[in-house]
């Protein structure tokens, strides 16, 4: 197995002691593959490091687009998202939230779970963690 950290200009900085994505190597029966596990993604400026402004909806783009450098950076897309958590500070936006993420990543939909969290980072309103084959 072989772990190899990944780092992109194209999403933000990391604010803390971690990486914006693990990809790991593994040999599986079927042959070789990678499992790309990323850190989570706020709405934040890849350029600035400070949120974007728009309200909700710039927001939840921007940390897709977010999630979609990073997996890229690592040989990916939204397209090999195998499981995405999604971490919401007002659960009222679900159905909002629901059909960006219809629009910006492609069927097969992978597996989801959406937490309802009283805060987060930076004062973001939304984030993003994915794990995506590559």
């Amino acid at each position: 197995m072989t772990i190899t950290v990944i780092k992109t200009d194209k999403a933000p900085a990391a604010v803390g002691p971690y990486s914006q994505a693990i990809r790991v190597a593994h040999m599986f029966p079927a042959g070789e593959g990678n499992v790309i596990y990323s850190s989570g993604q706020l709405g934040l400026d890849p350029a600035t490091g400070k949120m974007v402004t728009g309200g909700f909806e710039a927001e939840v783009r921007q940390a897709f687009a977010n999630l979609a450098a990073v997996a890229e950076e690592a040989g990916g897309t939204l397209g090999n998202a195998i499981k995405l958590t999604l971490y919401l500070t007002d659960l009222s936006q679900f159905a909002t939230v629901n059909a960006i993420m219809k629009e910006l990543v492609p069927e097969p939909f992978p597996a989801r779970t959406t937490i309802g969290v009283a805060a987060l980072p930076l004062g973001g309103t939304f984030e993003i963690e994915g794990v995506f084959a590559a």
